[in-house]
C-alpha cells in the first residue's frame, strides 16, 4: 500500500483561498439582507420571520447531510448567519426612525475603564452605530446617571443584571428617579479568569482582586481557596491595573482573558464563574428616547408603584394577560422615604407604540400611584442566544 505524500503548505493556501471565498460570501450574503430590509419598509412587514427560518434551516441541514456535514454543525453555523441578519436588518431600520444615532463621537460615561465588562459593552454598542468613542470613565453608578442628565456624556452604559448574581439593585433603585430614557440594551458573555502579574500558581496566591460583582459570580471558586484575602475595589479596570502596578507572584485578579492581556496579565486559572453560560445584561441611557420601528421585536420597561388595595398588583398585572402582552421581567424595591412601599420595574416585550400596549398601560394607570414609561428599545435577548425564534 502506498501512501501519497501531503505537501501540508499547499493544503493550508487551499484553505485560505477557501476562507477568503466564504467571507466574499459572507459580505454578499449581508448585501442581500438589506435589499431584504428594504423591501420590508416598503412592505411593513416584520424583520423576523420565524417560519422562513425553521424551513431555510430544514433545508440547509438536508443538504449539507448529503455533502456529509452534520445537522447540529450547520444549525450551529447558520443560526449565527441569521441572527447577523436579523441584527443588520433591525439596526437599518432603527437608523433610519433615528438619524441623530449614527454620531460620529460619542461621549459614553460607563463603569471602570478599559478593560472592564463595562468596556466591552460599550465598544459593542459603539459597533452598532458605528460611531467613535470618548471616554467618560467613572467610578459609580451614580456617576453615570449624573453625566448623562448634566449633559458630560452623550449616553451612559450600565450593567442592570447577571444570570448568575441576578439583578444589580443600585440601578434599579436610580431608575426610579432618574429622567433618562433606555435607549438600548446589550447582552455580554462573561468569562472570569484568575489572572496574574508575574509566573505563578494558584497555590501561592494569597490575596485577590476584583469588583464586588465578579467576586460574587465567583463565590464557588473563592470558597474553595484556602487562607487567601479578598479585596474588593470600585471597578474590574482598577483591580487589573492595580495588580499590574504590584508585580507580585501571591496576588491575582478576577477578570475576562482579553482584559487581562490589555494589562499584561495572563491567566492561571479560567472560566473559574458558579455558572458557566454567565452574562451581563446592560443597558444605555440617554436624555431623549428612540422610536423602534414596528417591523422590529421591541421592548418597553416601566417603573410604578401600587396602592396598598388588596391585590392591587395582581389585577394590575392581568391587565398584561388581557392584551396578550408578554411580562419579562418584575422586580419590585422598596421606595426611599416611603416605608413598606414598594416601587416595581416591568419590562414587556411590546413596542410602546402598539395598540395592545397602549391599552394595557391606559388601563393599568388607574391602579397606580407612580407610574413612568423609561424607554422602548430594541429585543435584543433573542440574539443573545444565537437561536432564532420558532420551533427549530
Amino acid at each position: 500500500m502506498t501512501t501519497e505524500k501531503i505537501d501540508l503548505n499547499l493544503v493550508r493556501e487551499e484553505i485560505t483561498s477557501i476562507d477568503e471565498q466564504l467571507l466574499n460570501l459572507m459580505a454578499q450574503r449581508r448585501a442581500c439582507s438589506i435589499q431584504v430590509v428594504k423591501s420590508k419598509v416598503q412592505t411593513k412587514k416584520p424583520v423576523r420571520d420565524s417560519y422562513r427560518e425553521t424551513l431555510l434551516l430544514q433545508n440547509l441541514c438536508e443538504k449539507g447531510e448529503a455533502k456529509g456535514l452534520s445537522p447540529d454543525y450547520i444549525n450551529r453555523l447558520f443560526r449565527l448567519v441569521i441572527e447577523d441578519s436579523v441584527e443588520l436588518q433591525q439596526e437599518y431600520l432603527l437608523q433610519l426612525d433615528n438619524p441623530s444615532l449614527k454620531s460620529a463621537e460619542y461621549r459614553v460615561a460607563y463603569l471602570g475603564k478599559k478593560g472592564s465588562y463595562s468596556f466591552a459593552a460599550v465598544e459593542k454598542y459603539l459597533a452598532t452605530v458605528n460611531g467613535g468613542l470618548t471616554e467618560y470613565s467613572c467610578t459609580n453608578f451614580d456617576d453615570i446617571f449624573a453625566a448623562v442628565e448634566s449633559n458630560q456624556a452623550d449616553i451612559g452604559v450600565i450593567p442592570i443584571e447577571n444570570t448568575s448574581s441576578g439583578s444589580i439593585n443600585e440601578v434599579y433603585d436610580l431608575l426610579q428617579t432618574t429622567r433618562l430614557k433606555i435607549i438600548d440594551e446589550l447582552y455580554i458573555p462573561v468569562r472570569h479568569n484568575l489572572l496574574v502579574s508575574t509566573d505563578t500558581d494558584i497555590t501561592q496566591i494569597k490575596t485577590i482582586y476584583g469588583h464586588h460583582q465578579p467576586i460574587a459570580q465567583c463565590s464557588d471558586f473563592l470558597q474553595e481557596l484556602t487562607d487567601v484575602e479578598i479585596k474588593v475595589l470600585d471597578s474590574t479596570s482598577t483591580a487589573l491595573s492595580q495588580v499590574q502596578a504590584l508585580n507580585d507572584s501571591s496576588v491575582a485578579v478576577l477578570g475576562s482573558a482579553e482584559a487581562g492581556a490589555h494589562y499584561g496579565l495572563t491567566s492561571i486559572k479560567a472560566d473559574v464563574a458558579n455558572q458557566k453560560d454567565n452574562q451581563t445584561r446592560f443597558i444605555v441611557v440617554a436624555k431623549e428616547a428612540v422610536s423602534i420601528p414596528f417591523q422590529c421585536s421591541a421592548k418597553t420597561s416601566l417603573v410604578l408603584s401600587i396602592g396598598h388595595r388588596p391585590g392591587a398588583l395582581v389585577d394590575a398585572l392581568m391587565i398584561f394577560k388581557k392584551y396578550e402582552i408578554n411580562m419579562c421581567k418584575l422586580e419590585s424595591r422598596p421606595i426611599k422615604g416611603r416605608p413598606w412601599e414598594e416601587m416595581f420595574y416591568i419590562d414587556v416585550t411590546a413596542n410602546v407604540k402598539s395598540e395592545a400596549l397602549q391599552n394595557a398601560l391606559s388601563e393599568i394607570k388607574a391602579f397606580t400611584t407612580d407610574f413612568t414609561e423609561i424607554g422602548c428599545y430594541l429585543n435584543r435577548a433573542n440574539l443573545s442566544d444565537s437561536q432564532p425564534q420558532g420551533n427549530l
